[in-house]
């Protein structure tokens, strides 16, 4: 099977992930936006609804208490640097009742969730505030929607790359389109996740330090998250940063972030 044949189509794939379509706020990275900030708000909210309808959500009491504290602030934070989009967001945060998930994720259009199973791991306020300040850049960085939007492209180099190769056999044919897959999804899709990942790391550190908590605590934090142990596929298969790169990657920011601490 000729190698030639996947030169159209990956060739294609670069060409589409890499216009310039918008930038992202404090690293400055060019992205790729081919949905309107509209449609990924409202992709959003449908998708908090439909996740909300079957929580058990804490709606009173210290924690929720802290979540709300945390969030507000961490917001107002966001809309200091990052106007826009911040300022379009209609923020929301809530608290899961769930002790056996340590986790908290972000919709586009500002809706953040927290686990109480996370918080025996953040420990206090500046832990708990660097993980959603973690969470309140990806709705910033718009990761969601650049998400779809790779995948949109890359889905249409790999229709382009079977039209491209109808005239071959089809074992070859299919050889071929998994060997596109392949790369594609461990040469770019994953490196794109991992991105996203350290630029949330970046963005959320900057995000927590401007609403008043410590930067330092994120070191403690990912050392934390580290030494949970389990299974890790390598850094390279996954969509998440180790947390020895991220920890390392922290304290490479951590100068910038005291500044946003420091000037308060």
């Amino acid at each position: 099977m000729s190698t030639s044949r996947l030169f159209v189509p990956l060739t294609l794939l670069v060409t589409l992930l890499g216009p310039a379509c918008s930038t992202v706020p404090i690293t400055g990275r060019s992205q790729l936006s081919l949905n309107s900030l509209e449609s990924e708000m409202s992709l959003g909210y449908e998708a908090w609804d439909a996740t909300l309808a079957d929580a058990k959500l804490v709606t009173s009491g210290p924690e929720y208490e802290m979540v709300q504290r945390i969030g507000l602030r961490v917001a107002a934070a966001a809309k200091e640097i990052a106007p826009d989009p911040a300022d379009k967001f209609d923020w929301e945060f809530v608290l899961i009742d769930d002790a056996t998930t340590a986790n908290a994720w972000a919709l586009p259009g500002g809706k953040c969730a927290v686990y109480t199973g996370l918080l025996p791991i953040t420990e206090d306020e500046n832990g708990l505030a660097i993980v959603m300040g973690h969470e309140v850049a990806h709705a910033i960085a718009r990761h969601g929607g650049e998400r779809m939007s790779q995948e949109m492209a890359f889905g249409g180099a790999v229709l382009v790359a079977g039209l491209s190769m109808n005239d071959m056999d089809s074992g070859d044919r299919n050889l071929a389109l998994a060997a596109l897959t392949g790369v594609g999804t461990v040469g770019i899709m994953l490196p794109f996740s991992r991105s996203h990942e350290s630029e949330a790391d970046h963005i959320g550190l900057i995000f927590a330090a401007k609403a008043g908590y410590d930067p330092r605590a994120s070191i403690g934090l990912w050392e934390r998250m580290g030494a949970m142990g389990g299974a890790a596929p390598p850094e390279f298969l996954s969509t998440h940063p180790s947390s020895a790169t991220r920890i390392e990657q922290l304290q490479e920011w951590m100068p910038e972030a005291m500044e946003y601490y420091e000037e308060r």
